[in-house]
């Protein structure tokens, strides 16, 4: 029989938590005399009270989470927590619909930065910082879940990265909440830095705290619709660049390298895979923009580079409109959406790690074709690949392929056309943000779209944000076999 309780505990608890974080824009909106602060008074009290009564029924008993468990907590916390997390955009001035609220909640905690709000520049401030708040505590909720719950589901080769802290899933929980404080720290000590850094190169101290906590989300929420256009200032984008990459390295080799230096980061085959396909992404685009351009040779590097790490990363971030480059640059953008950072960080995609376990894959199977004698074995961080990774990674590349092809022609069902279908699926997949195209590219929003589109995005944030399989086993009858 399927227990409900833990998920129940854990979801009460991180309820709890969102609704203790509201109150930090109420404070914010009382300060500067907005009347928002009532509604976030409201919201917070109505969260705690629903955590609260969900953790308090269920706390004081020892459980035994299973699989099956951990699936259903982990998709419950993060569907309670946008759907509380909606509240605040539901009743507030912006005024918007609980399909648009629910939307920009699914969109900030997913950290997939796309916004459905018009006019950020006349927001309410207490809106602004809740939807940095929510990236934020997205991110942080993102990176114990890579290292802790999907690992032992083994979503999608997942298990390469499986801590020896979490060899039983009875581990999972007491393991991962001493480990998220060191998690924390480091997390909250890039958010600071960053700030730090937004506010030398000159943002004003609201702009610097709401950037940083979604850079280091790699997430793009920004108060301003022009984002990172409003500011058109080198050293601030260079910190931004900084920050997505930071946001985009396993966490847990931070904490590695605090004890034997960080020589840790940069031995690690992933992290190298990563730097190296962005350098070579930022190439490629620069050379060819700057061969069609006019421009400067530095100001064509500095917003390729800026809007590819952007985009890589998941951030959403922009500097300019690439979406009236060449076509060249267009598709290798969307191309560049799917690619994603490193397991166990903020940024999202396909992941680095995928890509090399099949290339490795890949090169075992043209030697074992030249040398049909032959004993190879596939290596990935100079460790053998343990049985089943590379059928799970084969799968995953499967299944998003399919999953963006099916969100695609449901998208374009509602209405949209072609182009911004299917850049809104990949958006939503990839958790990156802004698609491509008149309506949702660099220079919109996805105010316009249907609501069927925007449930369909919705559905389709999650999907990506949990790695796919953690969401479609719910959809197997044999899973709620008793």
């Amino acid at each position: 029989m399927i227990d409900l309780r833990p998920a129940l505990l854990v979801g009460g608890i991180l309820l709890s938590t969102l609704g203790c974080a509201m109150i930090l824009p109420a404070l914010y909106d009382l300060s500067v005399g907005n009347e928002d602060w009532v509604t976030f008074v409201a919201a917070a009290v109505i969260t705690l009270f629903c955590g609260n009564a969900m953790a308090l029924a269920t706390r004081g008993q020892r459980y035994d989470l299973t699989t099956r468990d951990a699936f259903l907590l982990t998709i419950f916390s993060w569907v309670a927590l946008a759907t509380f997390g909606a509240l605040p955009f539901a009743w507030s001035q912006m005024d918007l619909s609980y399909t648009d609220a629910f939307f920009e909640s699914m969109s900030g905690l997913t950290t997939t930065g796309a916004t459905v709000i018009v006019g950020l520049d006349h927001a309410p401030p207490g809106i602004l910082l809740w939807r940095s708040l929510l990236q934020w505590l997205g991110g942080i909720g993102i990176i114990v879940m890579a290292i802790s719950i999907l690992p032992m589901l083994k979503v999608g080769g997942m298990q390469l990265f499986k801590a020896e802290a979490f060899d039983t899933p009875e581990k999972i929980l007491p393991r991962a909440t001493q480990i998220s404080g060191s998690l924390t720290i480091i997390y909250v000590t890039f958010t600071v830095a960053c700030t730090l850094g937004y506010y030398a190169a000159g943002m004003r101290l609201f702009d610097a705290v709401n950037h940083a906590m979604t850079t280091i989300a790699t997430g793009g929420y920004s108060p301003y619709d022009r984002s990172f256009a409003h500011f058109d200032n080198v050293a601030i984008e260079l910190v931004a660049m900084a920050g997505m990459i930071a946001g985009s390295l396993p966490f847990l080799l931070y904490i590695k390298a605090t004890q034997t230096g960080p020589r840790q980061i940069l031995g690690d085959q992933q992290v190298r895979g990563f730097l190296i396909t962005l350098a070579f992404f930022i190439a490629i685009l620069t050379a060819h923009q700057h061969a069609l351009s006019d421009t400067g040779f530095a100001q064509v590097l500095r917003h390729s580079a800026f809007n590819v790490i952007s985009i890589m990363t998941g951030t959403g971030y922009v500097s300019t409109n690439y979406g009236v480059w060449s076509s060249f640059a267009v598709a290798l953008m969307f191309l560049a959406m799917f690619v994603g950072g490193c397991s166990g960080s903020t940024s999202c995609g396909i992941k680095i790690f995928r890509f090399q376990v099949m290339f490795a894959a890949i090169q075992h199977r043209v030697k074992t074709l030249i040398y049909p004698n032959g004993m190879f074995t596939t290596a990935y961080n100079k460790r053998a690949i343990p049985d089943g990774v590379i059928g799970s990674v084969m799968s995953f590349f499967f299944l998003f392929a399919v999953s963006f092809l099916i969100l695609s022609l449901l998208l374009e069902i509602t209405g949209l056309d072609t182009v911004t279908a299917m850049s809104s699926a990949a958006s939503a997949l990839a958790n990156v943000g802004p698609g491509l195209g008149r309506m949702v590219g660099p220079s919109g929003n996805f105010a316009e779209i249907p609501e069927t589109a925007k449930w369909l995005m919705s559905f389709g944030m999650l999907l990506g944000r949990l790695e796919l399989f953690a969401v479609l086993v719910l959809f197997v009858p044999s899973f709620w076999r008793y």
